[in-house]
């Protein structure tokens, strides 16, 4: 072999382990590409959520938060969110016997503290909205009633909130700084049963929240009294400490608390928090 053709060999083989050298590298910068990338997706991801969310929510809640359940279900396919309505003080009962819930959303501090006296709350409560009261008449007021002092008149017939529900306490408050004294014909359990005696024509009159009423529409009137100012309530939301499903209940929190949930809630007559 001449010293060309040994030169152009030598060449060759060096050209060829330079460019086995190049691949070599490239697959495993590739390698590690997909791996960094792989990693980096992982991290992002957020866990996936399924399974029933469970929400005690106190009664006057359940127009909204019915909107809002629906709304979380087609947003995260494979939910479901299922509510107890009921008075705020009941619910809290049930919670610390031993009810299986995720959430739990109280019309009043007060009702909310028997669950997180029991250490049955996770963190600490958020408020998402405040109610105010409002007197709820037969459609058209056919008893012409213009303040919380026409209900003291014994030709009406009046019910109120049970005393232990938010909505009775506030009830009370308004009526102790007016200085009016108020014999109902009847306690309620929750809101929605003394508004509904109302609907029925059972009763003349019922207090209960602005919500309530926006929401029984041309079934009742409203009327508005200044002493209400006197007793809003703060409704607090905590996620449960045994909860279920405690990645969903979170996220059905966040979606209360969102601008979505607070426009839903808005809409419903309630108070910004």
């Amino acid at each position: 072999m001449t010293r060309s053709a040994r030169r152009t060999r030598r060449t060759l083989q060096v050209a060829g382990a330079g460019a086995a050298a190049l691949l070599a590298l490239s697959a495993c910068s590739s390698s590690d590409d997909s791996s960094s990338s792989k990693s980096d997706t992982s991290a992002s991801a957020s866990p996936k959520m399924s399974g029933t969310v469970t929400v005690f929510a106190a009664a006057s809640l359940k127009e909204s938060f019915t909107t809002l359940g629906k709304e979380f279900e087609t947003a995260h396919p494979g939910t479901k969110v299922t509510f107890n309505f009921a008075g705020s003080d009941t619910l809290a009962a049930s919670i610390t016997s031993g009810a299986p819930a995720d959430v739990f959303a109280a019309a009043s501090p007060k009702t909310m503290a028997i669950v997180t006296d029991k250490g049955d709350g996770v963190g600490t409560p958020a408020t998402f909205v405040r109610n105010q009261l409002e007197i709820a008449t037969l459609p058209g007021n056919p008893d012409k009633v213009t303040s919380l002092k026409d209900l003291t008149r014994s030709s009406l017939k009046v019910v109120l909130c049970d005393k232990t529900v938010p909505c009775g306490a506030a009830a009370q408050k308004a009526l102790t700084a007016s200085k009016l004294k108020l014999t109902p014909v009847s306690y309620e359990e929750d809101v929605k049963s003394a508004l509904n005696k109302v609907v029925l024509k059972e009763a003349d009159a019922a207090v209960v929240y602005k919500t309530d009423v926006h929401a029984a529409g041309s079934k009742v009137e409203g009327v508005e009294f200044p002493e209400s100012a006197d007793a809003i309530n703060d409704y607090p939301i905590v996620l449960l400490k045994n909860a279920p499903n405690a990645v969903a209940a979170k996220a059905f929190i966040a979606l209360v608390q969102s601008a979505e949930g607070q426009k839903v809630l808005s809409a419903a007559g309630f108070l910004k928090p």
